[in-house]
């Protein structure tokens, strides 16, 4: 059984409510505040990605329910143009806005999973999970 709510990126404010989303989400489940604040950045980065990159989006947050477990999976999706190289944006130190490039390898060590779909021209997937230990 899963339960999933969604936030349309296409504004600034659309980050803070998909962050807020996400906090709330992985309070619910039972996450601490440590784990709570690693989602919530996480959250913000894709989102931000989003905004920056692709100008419309959306972030879906489904919590999850496994053999027991609990958690949380984000998806961040776009219909922009695309990855060139995911493995070159998940180095440490690459940047393409001139930012300190920590933003998409943050994310994957933030987060117990991460999967990257992205085709030129066509959009990014994103998706990331965090069970609650």
């Amino acid at each position: 059984m899963s339960q999933q709510t969604s936030v349309e990126i296409v504004t600034e404010w659309d980050i803070v409510a998909a962050r807020q989303l996400g906090r709330n989400e992985a309070k619910e489940i039972g996450f601490g505040t440590v784990d709570q604040a690693r989602i919530t950045t996480a959250i913000s980065e894709l989102a931000r990605n989003i905004y920056l990159y692709a100008r419309v989006g959306r972030v879906d947050i489904e919590r999850l329910y496994e053999d027991g477990r609990k958690g949380i999976s984000i998806v961040a999706s776009d219909k922009g143009a695309g990855i060139e190289d995911v493995r070159k944006v998940l180095e440490d130190g690459y940047s393409t806005s001139g930012g300190l490039g920590a933003g998409l390898p943050g994310v994957k060590r933030l987060m117990d999973s991460m999967d990257i779909v992205s085709k030129s021209g066509e959009g990014t997937t994103i998706t990331i999970t965090k069970w609650l230990r």
